[in-house]
C-alpha cells in the first residue's frame, strides 16, 4: 500500500492525476492502447486551409454561415472556423434558427425556411442524403487527404466542404514506438475523421491499425470486444465523444485540454507532456510491480529466518520481535523513495528518439 501510495504521488508531482492505485498497477498489464486522434495524437489548434464552395456559392458567404452555425457549439474544429471567419474580417447576421447539435455528428438548424446542417461526411451525405453534383464530388475529392473536412448542406444539397488541417504532434511517432518497446503490441487509432484522413495521420504517426467515422458507441464497442479477447486495454482521449470509451477501457486516460466529462470519467488525467506522460505511466507501473514484488519476497525470507532463529533458540522474543520491526520500517522507507530516479525516467522514450 506504502508503495502504491508513494507511485501516485511521484505521479502527482509529474502532472499526473491517478483516481486509484488499482488503474496504475493495471497500466503494466496493459498490451493494447487505444488513441483518439483530435487533440490526442494532433495537436488540437486546426487551421482552416480550404473552403471549397459548392452548386454555385460563394466561399465567403459560406465561412460565415458555418461559423454562426459553429460559435454555438465550440470543439477544436469549430473554434477554427469561427477563428478564420474573424480573420477574414466575416461578420455574419444571427439568421438561422434552433440550433441543435448532435453528438457525434454535426449541427442542424434552418435558414429562410431551409434546413441546413454541418458536420461529418457521414451525417451530411449519407444519414441526411445531401445531393452532391458529380462535378462537385470530383471537386472535394481533389482536396488533400491529410485535411479533416467539415461538410455542410442547405436545403438538402451541399453547399460548401471546409479543408482543416491538424498537424500531427511531433513527438507522436517516436512516443508510440517507446509504447512498443515498453511491450504494447496492440496499438490503434480511432476517429470520427474520413478514412483518408485516418490513413494519412496513422501513417505519419506509424500506427498499423485504425479505424476511420467511428461514433462513440463504436469507439465502447471496440474497446469491450478487445477486452472480452482477454487484453488489457488503454483508452486515451480528450472529447466527450470518448468518454463512453474511456469509461469501458480497463483504464481510461484524458489530457489536459479534454472535456471536463472526459477527465470526470477517465481514471488518469495527464496534464503534463501528455503523450510523453503514457510512457511514464508505463514505465513508473511495471517497476511499481516489481517493487512490490521485490518487498513482499524480502519481507517473507526475512520474517521466515527470524522464525527460524526464533525456533532455534539464535535469537531471543526480544530480538526477534527488534528485527521485524526494523525490516518493517526498512522496507517501508524503501517504498517511499520515487520510483523513476531522475537519470533513468525517460530512459526508453529516448531511447526511441523523443527528447
Amino acid at each position: 500500500a506504502i508503495a502504491v501510495l508513494s507511485a501516485m504521488r511521484e505521479a502527482g508531482r509529474r502532472q499526473i492525476t491517478v483516481k486509484g492505485g488499482k488503474y496504475l498497477e493495471m497500466i503494466s498489464e496493459a498490451d493494447t492502447v487505444i488513441f483518439d486522434k483530435t487533440g490526442t495524437l494532433t495537436n488540437a489548434t486546426p487551421v482552416v486551409e480550404q473552403v471549397v464552395a459548392l452548386d454555385g456559392r460563394d466561399e465567403d458567404e459560406m465561412l460565415a454561415l458555418a461559423a454562426c452555425l459553429e460559435e454555438h457549439f465550440p470543439h477544436s474544429l469549430a473554434n477554427a472556423v469561427v477563428k478564420a471567419a474573424k480573420e477574414k474580417g466575416l461578420e455574419h447576421e444571427e439568421l438561422h434558427t434552433s440550433p441543435n447539435y448532435i453528438v457525434a455528428h454535426g449541427i442542424v438548424s434552418s435558414l429562410n425556411g431551409e434546413r441546413v446542417i454541418i458536420g461529418s461526411s457521414h451525417f451530411v451525405l449519407e444519414d441526411e442524403g445531401a445531393y452532391i453534383s458529380e462535378e462537385d464530388k470530383e471537386r472535394v475529392l481533389a482536396m488533400p487527404t491529410q485535411y479533416s473536412r467539415l461538410y455542410m448542406a442547405i436545403g438538402n444539397r451541399m453547399a460548401a466542404v471546409i479543408g482543416i488541417s491538424d498537424p500531427i504532434k511531433p513527438e507522436s511517432t517516436r512516443v508510440i514506438e517507446a509504447l512498443r518497446e515498453t511491450g504494447i503490441k496492440h496499438i490503434v487509432m480511432m476517429t470520427g475523421d474520413s478514412n483518408r484522413t485516418a490513413e494519412a495521420i496513422a501513417a505519419q504517426a506509424g500506427i498499423d491499425e485504425f479505424y476511420s467515422e467511428v461514433l462513440p458507441e463504436d469507439k465502447a464497442r471496440y474497446v469491450q470486444e478487445e477486452r472480452d479477447k482477454g487484453r488489457k486495454v488503454i483508452m486515451i482521449g480528450d472529447g466527450i465523444n470518448d468518454s463512453p470509451a474511456l469509461s469501458a477501457a480497463d483504464v481510461g486516460i484524458a489530457i489536459k485540454e479534454g472535456a471536463d466529462i472526459a477527465k470526470e470519467i477517465a481514471d488518469i488525467t495527464i496534464s503534463g507532456k501528455e503523450l510523453e506522460g503514457l510512457v511514464t505511466l508505463r514505465q513508473m507501473s511495471t517497476k511499481l510491480i516489481r517493487r512490490m514484488n521485490q518487498t513482499a519476497w524480502i519481507g517473507i525470507g526475512f520474517n521466515a529466518g527470524i522464525l527460524i532463529g526464533g525456533i532455534a533458540g539464535i535469537f531471543n522474543p526480544g530480538t526477534a520481535a527488534l528485527l521485524h520491526n526494523s525490516s518493517t520500517i526498512a522496507l517501508c522507507l524503501n517504498n517511499m523513495q520515487d520510483i523513476l530516479t531522475e537519470p533513468d525516467k525517460a530512459d526508453i522514450i529516448e531511447s526511441a528518439g523523443v527528447n
